[in-house]
């Protein structure tokens, strides 16, 4: 099967031009566009989300060679993540060449966290069916490229992190209020703003309530580091 011009040119964002286009057609195929005839990407995001898991295993085992386990673990979920793997998908435009339904479409789905996580790691088992693991190697460590080497030192989810300082001092867990809400339905904006028991507080934007907190936490966390050293 010949590509569109759009999936040509996202070859050369990904850095692979299929030797089998199907894997390809498959992989931006979302299931609301799927059909008796057309398969959707679910079964290659599975695929993918395990090609991944190896190569991000075996890429931080090189960056430090004698980082332990418990460091290796959370730096591992920080690259492998949703959010992650869908900041990589708007890094090539991935959301430009999906395939979706109307409904997805209408709801703006080419921008959604989720369903550009998910294609992501379908497109990442196309290559590795097309091309073998070496390939899909190389591509995966390119596109991630300085996330790998910069990835925090103690890369716990900022949630997490931040409810375990709040206990650690005696306190009740931090409190997430939704502070407001903008933009169109189909891509709207949040405010979050978190708050400690001791009345330390920070806001943040996203286009997801998840991602505010995170980054409400995140913030919250930076501040806080900032003011011990």
């Amino acid at each position: 099967m010949k590509l569109s011009a759009p999936l040509r040119a996202f070859q050369d964002r990904l850095g692979h031009e299929f030797s089998k286009p199907d894997y390809l057609i498959r992989a931006v195929t979302h299931s609301s566009m799927s059909s008796p005839h057309r398969d959707d990407n679910q079964r290659l995001e599975f695929l993918g989300d395990r090609v991944l898991g190896l190569v991000m295993s075996e890429a931080l085992l090189n960056a430090d060679v004698n980082a332990a386990e418990g460091l290796l673990a959370p730096r591992f979920n920080a690259l492998v993540r949703k959010e992650t793997c869908a900041d990589v998908a708007r890094q090539i435009d991935l959301g430009a060449v999906l395939k979706l339904g109307r409904s997805e479409m209408l709801t703006g789905g080419r921008r959604k966290e989720a369903l550009l996580a998910d294609a992501m790691e379908a497109v990442i088992a196309a290559v590795y069916v097309d091309a073998g693991f070496d390939v899909a190697r190389r591509i995966v460590v390119a596109l991630w490229g300085d996330r790998i080497i910069n990835v925090e030192e103690d890369a716990r989810d900022p949630k997490t992190a931040l409810q375990e300082y709040a206990q650690g001092l005696g306190e009740q867990p931090p409190k997430y209020t939704e502070i407001s809400r903008s933009g169109p339905d189909h891509a709207p904006v949040f405010t979050i703003e978190v708050k400690l028991q001791s009345g330390a507080t920070e806001q943040a934007e996203a286009t997801s309530k998840r991602q505010a907190e995170q980054a409400a936490a995140k913030a919250l966390l930076t501040r806080i580091k900032g003011q011990k050293e």
